[in-house]
């Protein structure tokens, strides 16, 4: 894909304005020895090299060009930053508490994932419809395989959706629009674990390696939405724009209530004392794990998820990758980390 122009086509799409092409054919070769979810390759786009499956080739202009709208409300982050937790707490926050909705439909279905598709290798879609007789898994199989912003485009209510994508890539018309973004950042050596384990988790990603070959690509920016500090930086950046709210995940955790009376007053919407109380019982740690319109049950019936693999929901705490890291990463981390935030005053929590 070559660099576009502000040039428009016919049917007023605009040209998707970064260069994107695969990454070193030897690299390549490594990547899809490692992640067997991948079967044709990995792209990188613009200068600063964001990282994708190869589906992005055929996908970056309609994503680009997605009709944002002023009542949207985007949930954004890089992956394992607190995503779900925030998605569950927003959609019901928008949705005066329906805890028995929130129970009865899937979140993936009431917050879409915008780019989720992309990971749905044609080759690894034909083996999952393959190992499924059932038609309704078949068909739950084709859907989630579909761009969610063809669906998107086509829904009348109110839009709740979660993407990975990085501010500059997001389509511009959330910023024309005033959509709401909500961002949530994570420290690195919480995310990179529970990274790891999520891509071997996903039989999409399909990761097979260790931890420390995981956390060699995390910090070469050569997993997907990589380079991680880019992405916490540009969003740290927009964080004044008025439809912008920027979180940490560690303040989320040690103050839940005040996170939930945050997220609400942002929304432009009211709760009680009882009603703050109420969604913090719901958004607790043992609750998420056990509901299943949460923790990825659909995608395990299906398949999808791996089932000897650590389970979607996972730990929920701050620091809690101390005892899988060695002092080798740790430090590694302590040197990146410090590299990295020379140069802004972004700060993490002290916790």
């Amino acid at each position: 894909m070559r660099s576009g122009s502000s040039m428009e086509h016919n049917n007023n799409t605009v040209v998707f304005p970064y260069e994107t092409k695969f990454v070193d054919h030897e690299i390549n070769y490594k990547l899809l020895e490692d992640f067997h979810g991948e079967k044709t390759g990995f792209v990188q786009t613009g200068c600063d090299k964001w990282f994708f499956p190869s589906k992005y080739l055929q996908a970056a202009e309609n994503f680009y060009n997605f009709e944002a709208r002023t009542s949207d409300v985007w949930i954004a982050t890089f992956p394992r930053s607190g995503t779900t937790w925030t998605q569950e707490m927003v959609w019901l926050i928008c949705n005066k508490l329906n805890f028995i909705e929130a129970r009865q439909r899937q979140l993936n279905e009431r917050v879409p994932f915008f780019e989720f598709h992309m990971f749905m290798h044609d080759e690894m879609k034909k083996q999952f419809l393959s190992e499924n007789t059932d038609a309704s898994a078949k068909m739950f199989i084709e859907d989630i395989s579909k761009p969610a912003y063809d669906m998107l485009s086509s829904l009348t209510v109110n839009r709740f959706i979660k993407t990975h994508f990085p501010f500059s890539l997001l389509p511009p018309s959330i910023f024309k629009t005033g959509a709401k973004v909500i961002y949530v950042a994570r420290n690195p050596s919480d995310v990179v674990v529970s990274y790891y384990h999520l891509n071997k988790l996903y039989r999409t990603q399909g990761y097979v390696g260790d931890l420390e070959s995981f956390y060699n690509y995390f910090e070469k920016g050569l997993v997907p939405w990589s380079p991680y500090w880019t992405h916490l930086k540009q969003a740290w950046n927009a964080r004044h724009l008025p439809n912008v709210l920027f979180m940490f995940y560690e303040e989320m955790n040690q103050n839940l209530p005040a996170t939930i009376n945050k997220v609400a007053n942002f929304l432009d919407k009211r709760l009680s004392d009882a009603d703050v109380l109420n969604l913090c019982e719901h958004l607790s740690i043992d609750n998420f794990k056990n509901n299943p319109s949460i923790n990825g049950a659909e995608l395990i019936d299906v398949g999808i998820l791996n089932s000897s693999a650590q389970g979607f929901i996972r730990k929920g705490q701050v620091n809690s990758s101390t005892d899988e890291l060695t002092d080798s990463i740790k430090q590694r981390i302590k040197a990146w980390t410090e590299e990295n935030l020379s140069d802004t005053d972004l700060k993490f929590p002290t916790i």
